[in-house]
């Protein structure tokens, strides 16, 4: 079926969740994107671009009349859901997966939302049990999980609760994110500030190329403030971005203990 077929028009506000959708062979029903949604590109390209993921234009979006939106608690903010809850005949779909084996059920969630549309079941069943063979693995060789202090903010410094994606996702992998805070279920306390007992708590400090772009300029300025630690560049969208790469991440993670 296409979507010419039926009303069926997909405005997704979160980068993980445009990739989950064209994983799910549903970039052909997206019809609008944040500007930051750019995977996979080839089949972005001509989906429109509707700000970013807390500053929409509003206009664009309505032009592009959805059916469905896609949001996420950590990336967009309550004022555009409010927004949105008083659009008509728009279904708002609101993810807050907060580790990954929190991703099967969101995978389930799309089906049903979207059943009947491409092949969903079948590629969702398929990246479902992607999901749970990486799940299965030993997370590495490491008898107790390794400490870090996982950036992703400069000037203020930030990091990771314990109780988000990144965090739980690095803990399924061996690694154990500081400090030990849990922020709620939304909010700032879920990045929090980082403190000066912070930095030699750890034995790695890990600079994320995602929201801050972290660059090999930054790691001496790290490493002063965490002379006992292992400081190292990572890869942002392989430990933030959940569903599609969620068990890309776990291999990546995996791999870290022995790079």
């Amino acid at each position: 079926m296409g979507p010419e077929a039926g009303p069926v028009r997909i405005a997704s506000l979160v980068p993980s969740a445009t990739e989950l959708l064209c994983a799910l062979g549903l970039a052909p029903w997206l019809v609008a994107r944040t500007g930051f949604c750019v995977h996979p590109a080839d089949l972005l390209a001509k989906v429109t671009k509707v700000g970013g993921t807390k500053d929409i234009r509003w206009e664009r979006l309505r032009a592009a009349n959805p059916s469905h939106v896609l949001l996420n608690v950590d990336e967009n903010t309550e004022a555009i859901y409010e927004t949105l809850r008083g659009w008509p005949g728009v279904e708002l779909i609101v993810t807050h997966p907060c580790g990954p084996r929190e991703v099967p059920a969101l995978i389930a969630q799309c089906r049903t939302a979207f059943a009947g549309l491409a092949d969903i079941d079948a590629s969702g069943l398929a990246l479902e049990a992607e999901l749970q063979a990486a799940l299965a693995e030993p997370a590495g060789p490491q008898p107790l999980p390794r400490s870090v202090l996982y950036l992703i903010w400069r000037e203020p410094w930030m990091s990771v609760a314990r109780d988000t994606y990144i965090s739980r996702l690095l803990l399924e992998a061996g690694w154990q994110t500081h400090p030990a805070e849990h922020g709620g279920a939304k909010g700032a306390a879920r990045y929090p500030l980082v403190q000066a007992a912070d930095w030699a708590a750890v034995d790695e400090v890990w600079l994320s190329s995602e929201p801050y772009r972290f660059r090999a300029h930054h790691l001496a300025e790290v490493q002063r403030l965490a002379p006992q630690a292992r400081v190292r560049l990572v890869d942002g969208e392989l430990c933030s971005w959940w569903g599609a790469r969620t068990a890309a991440g776990l291999a990546y993670l995996r791999a870290l203990h022995g790079a």
